[in-house]
This record gives C-alpha cells, structure tokens and sequence, in this order.
C-alpha cells in the first residue's frame, strides 16, 4: 500500500527515520514510490524546518540564490504522503530491548524498523581560542545566515581549511561581503595546495591563482598555531605557526566532517569511527538501519552524496522486501561549487611509476588536463577548466575500457575517441580521419 493512502494503524509497521537531513528525506521519497510498500512512516528531524539541499548552501552564502531554493519538500508534502514529521526535536535515546525512543522534548515513540540518518558535525581541531565568539562552522542554514551577517558588516575574515568546502565558504564570503561593504578573506591551508586529496600541483595552482585573483588571501603550508581574542571573549586573529598573524572578526572552520555516531552508542550498536552497516545498511542490531554520513561500511565513511544515493536505493529495497544485490562502493567524482570555476577530478592525485600520463594545457584559455592510464585503463584525472570530457573520462574508467586504441585522442574530445574505439572494434567500417594530439 503506498503510504499516501494508508490508514495510520498499528496494524502497519512502524518504520521510524531519525533524520531529516538530504539521506533521510532521499529514503523517504525512495520509499513513497513504492505503491505495494505497507509501513507506518515517521521521521524526526532536529531542525526546525524541513529537509533541503545542504549543498546549495554555498551559492546561498554567496548570494546567488534564494533561501526557498534550498527547499525539497515543505511539510505538506509529508502530510500529503501521510508521513509524520517531528521537526525541531532531538532523539536523546534509543532502547533496543523495548524498541522505543525518546527525544529531547519527552517525546517517546515506538517502532518496528528505525534509520538512523543523523548525518555528521564540523570537525574541530584542537586549537586554543575556538570557543571564542566570532569562530563559525558551515554546516546548515543558520551557519549560513550568521556567515552572511558577518559578511555584510565587512572586516576580515580568516578561512581554516583548504578542501572543498572551505573554498566555498571563502568565496561566499568574499562575494556576500563585496556586495555591502567588502571583506578581506584569507583561507589557511595545512598542505602544500588546495583541495591536495583531489587535485595534482599544476591544477592547484591554476586554481589558488584564479581565486587570488578573485581577492582571496590563500596562505598553503601553513600551520595554525592558536586564535586571539580581545577582553570581550571575542575573535581578533589567526596566529600561525611561522608567527605570521591574520586578523580577523569571523573565523570558519571547514577541515572535514565527525559523524554523528552517538546514538549508535547509547543503543550499543557496533560503532567505530561511525556507526557499521552491513552491505543491506543494517546494524548490528537487524531492526535498526544506519545510512549516509553516519555510516560506517567496510572501514569507509562518506560524505559525499553520490555513494550516499547508492545507499538509499539499497536500503529503500531492503525495506521493502524487493532483491537486492547489497551496497557496494565504486568510485566517486569531485566537482567544486565555486562560481566560474570549472573543475572535474576523481582517483589518485599523483602518478605511479606504472601510469602511463597524458597532459594538456592552454595557457590563453585556462585550461588543463592531466589523465593517468595503466596498461590502457584510465585511473584518473585532473580537469581545470574545459571539463567537459569529465564525464566521459568517469564513464570509461568505471567500466574498464582499455582506451589504448584512441590514446592519440583522449585529450582532444569524446567524438574523436569514440571514433577510434569503434574503428578498433569494427576495423571492416570506413575509416574517419581522427586529429592527432600535439
């Protein structure tokens, strides 16, 4: 029975989505699709508002979108679907003997099946002068608005990470602020480049250069050593470990994500740097489900939502009782949300001495290119700029293609290299001059 038309009884098994987040509104809607589905849906989310799009709180910092953009579904859509939704209230605890939980406003309720979808929190490093005010996170919608605040009052700004999402806040900040009364922004950034899990030395560069252009004050190899504070308890500064000081009334640290695996300890689930799943997203505990960034699978986090998407397809079956060949992890492209920078990359940053490494680079238009192949299979990729080959190039290393036969052209364009792998497949069709790479 599909959930908008079913009666609200016991008689129903009680599912119970304790998240309200991206993952757990994807379950949702995931399990709204499926007409033959019987199950008593609750969700309870900590927030006040319903769930929205986490990753758009880049451009909403930036002010190039709308708050009401963020939005995936209001709550008469929940209401529409005969979902209850708890909003604003906190799951304090979980007992497993009874199947019951309590929140942090008393409520208590019972299930059958729970899910825990509690996403993850800001990772904080251990440095003196954090609790000072004007030190932020950029983790939601109030995160958000108190970032914009600070950037309309000016001043300067000091950035602790050099990773996808400390860029965008600099950026953000940077851009709300230009809009009122300007704000110089630094960003601190431990390793040698930016976004060093993602990018090779020349594409960081192109990148730091293209954002310093842009007014950002990008220190890398840098080390933060403490954060100053006037009398008031308030922020005044970065000390960094050369004794290099940045001044500062707004601090944001974006170094990574801690998941959120708490309540999988106070119900005594398996738990390690998050909470372990099986390949079905179940606990140790068959009734409870754990999903998203609070998950733990074979050793792996995640906090991207491409493989977070997998997850709910598996776990939405599994519910449902449909066969299901289980989650398994396959790899992930990055892309960076910052506005008029094109970049695409997945698998390693360096090459080993077995890859076979192609590059390409125009200097007048900005654009470069790096693949790394082994034995004629693409393994990754560096794109700045032009990245309209990214998808092509993911496509074909998730499937193994030996590229070997269209080598020649991979940095010139899918319709060459398409060309050349047809032409090696079926060497009897009529031949089709292909450009030859410089």
């Amino acid at each position: 029975m599909h959930p908008q038309s079913a009666p609200q009884s016991a008689t129903l098994e009680h599912l119970v989505i304790i998240g309200n987040g991206m993952a757990g509104h994807r379950l949702v809607e995931a399990l709204a699709k499926r007409p033959a589905l019987s199950l008593r849906i609750t969700v309870i989310g900590e927030e006040p508002q319903p769930a929205y799009n986490r990753i758009l709180l880049s451009p909403l910092l930036a002010g190039e979108m709308e708050r009401d953009a963020l939005t995936l579904r209001d709550a008469g859509w929940y209401a529409e679907q005969r979902i209850d939704l708890v909003l604003g209230e906190r799951v304090t605890n979980i007992d497993r003997q009874s199947r019951r939980l309590t929140t942090d406003a008393g409520r208590t309720l019972d299930y059958d099946r729970l899910v825990l979808a509690t996403g993850s929190r800001p990772a904080m490093p251990p440095i003196p002068g954090l609790t000072l005010a004007g030190v932020h996170v950029f983790r939601d919608l109030n995160d958000a608005e108190a970032l914009t605040r600070a950037a309309q009052a000016g001043g300067s700004a000091v950035v602790i990470g050099g990773g996808l999402l400390g860029l965008e806040a600099a950026e953000g900040l940077r851009k709300q602020g230009q809009a009122k009364r300007g704000m110089n922004v630094s960003l601190i950034q431990r390793d040698d480049r930016l976004m060093n899990r993602q990018l090779d030395i020349t594409a960081a560069r192109l990148l730091e250069a293209e954002l310093c252009s842009r007014g950002l004050d990008i220190h890398t190899d840098a080390g933060l050593d403490h954060l100053t504070g006037d009398d008031q308890g308030h922020v005044t500064g970065a000390m960094l470990s050369d004794g290099h000081w940045l001044p500062a009334e707004c601090v944001v640290v974006a170094i990574g994500i801690t998941p959120n695996k708490e309540l999988g300890q106070v119900a005594g689930l398996e738990v390690n740097r998050a909470i372990v799943v099986d390949e079905t997203l179940t606990t140790s505990e068959p009734a409870i489900h754990a999903l998203g960034e609070c998950c733990e699978f074979q050793g792996n986090t995640f906090g991207l939502v491409e493989p977070i998407w997998k997850q709910v397809e598996v776990l939405a079956a599994h519910l449902a009782g449909e066969p299901t060949a289980g989650y398994v992890e396959t790899p992930c492209a990055t892309k960076l949300k910052v506005s008029g920078v094109s970049l695409y990359a997945f698998g390693p940053t360096e090459a080993e001495p077995d890859h076979d490494v192609l590059t390409y680079r125009d200097p007048l238009q900005g654009d470069y290119r790096r693949l790394l192949l082994c034995d004629g299979h693409i393994v990754g990729a560096v794109l700045y700029g032009d990245t309209a080959m990214g998808p092509w190039y993911f496509e074909h290393s998730l499937a193994g293609t030996d590229l070997g036969p269209c080598r020649q052209a991979l940095l010139l364009g899918a319709a060459d290299a398409d060309a050349l792998l047809h032409e090696h497949a079926n060497p009897d069709s009529p031949e089709r001059p292909v450009k030859e790479a410089a």
